[in-house]
């Protein structure tokens, strides 16, 4: 009896122990607070796109004619979304794409434009609609601009301006730039323009390939190295490289990071990526390997442990059992 006493209180603070070090430590270093220190509770959108948090946003600033531009701006979304779309003249439309979504890796405005082949697979419509409209909007990344058009991207508001054709080039988008993608596809179209892996050789210009000769492996650095410099030019900072982020953050902070990343660091110029909740399961998936790439084994054994020890604790209290018998 006296075992299972100790046995108890060693289980208990060992308990406590972790969820004051995971769960309330995340809680309370990633809280986020308004102008009057009231905690704002931070929640998960499901991975999809109305401008709520936006709004809410614009609100907490007390600015009247931010709200109201962004409320007019998703509600013409939702309109947008609620149209049928032509595939056959999205395809025309979405032809204008092609000009920077080449899968060329060329730097435009501070970064690489992302490859499209997998668009409507990993995006939400929403999002991809708005995107459309207003670039800066929809990334909710228009404080760093006075003006929108600003925007890498931003000249796309006067070539697709028209409601309908916002409709058609998206219904073409999300039913043929579909199909099987993996998870390291996923982070490769989503996130590789601006986040290296060094874990997994993966730099802003893509995976680092084996060099037979040093002056090539070189050549190569030195290019990562000029894009890391237009990516920090554009940005302010270099972003992260993301071989433990998986490890260092909560899997709360990391979806609503990703879903809005000014929800955990308002004011960033990181732009709201527009993942739906497969692409955003696929990118957690490609950061899990790439973070800890033991862990499915870890997982395959962990049962078989546990089971050990615990044949192992009956076993040992029976001989306990046997050995103080007689001495009781």
């Amino acid at each position: 009896m006296r075992e299972l006493k100790i046995f108890a209180i060693v289980a208990f603070f060992s308990l406590l122990t972790y969820y004051l070090v995971e769960p309330y430590a995340h809680h309370a270093m990633h809280m986020k607070v308004d102008k009057d220190g009231n905690e704002i509770k931070i929640e998960s959108h499901g991975f999809t796109y109305d401008g709520t948090d936006d709004i809410a946003e614009a609100k907490r600033k007390g600015d009247d004619a931010l709200v109201a531009k962004k409320e007019a701006f998703w509600s013409d979304v939702v309109v947008v979304s609620s149209m049928t779309g032509d595939t056959v003249a999205g395809e025309a439309v979405f032809a204008n794409c092609l000009g920077c979504h080449s899968g060329a890796n060329i730097n435009m405005g501070g970064v690489v434009p992302p490859n499209l082949d997998h668009a409507g697979a990993i995006y939400d419509k929403n999002y991809l609609i708005a995107l459309i409209k207003d670039p800066a909007m929809a990334s909710n990344v228009d404080h760093k601009y006075a003006d929108t058009s600003m925007h890498p991207m931003g000249s796309i508001k006067f070539t697709v301006t028209d409601n309908q054709q916002i409709a058609d080039v998206v219904a073409y988008i999300l039913e043929k730039k579909v199909g099987e993608v993996t998870a390291k596809e996923v982070f490769t179209e989503a996130c590789v323009r601006c986040h290296a892996v060094r874990y997994a050789k993966m730099t802003q210009i893509g995976e680092t390939p084996k060099f037979k000769h040093r002056k090539d492996a070189l050549a190569h650095e030195i290019k990562v190295i000029e894009e890391q410099d237009r990516i920090k030019a554009y940005m302010g900072n270099l972003p992260p490289d993301l071989s433990m982020m998986i490890r260092a953050r909560s899997s709360h902070f990391l979806e609503t990071f990703v879903e809005n990343p000014q929800s955990g660091l308002p004011g960033t110029s990181m732009p709201r990526v527009g993942l739906n909740q497969e692409g955003y399961e696929k990118v957690k998936e490609y950061l899990t390997e790439a973070g800890d790439p033991s862990k499915k084994a870890r997982e395959e054994l962990g049962p078989w442990v546990i089971g050990f020890f615990v044949i192992f604790t009956i076993l040992a209290f029976l001989w306990k059992k046997s050995m103080w018998r007689d001495l009781h």
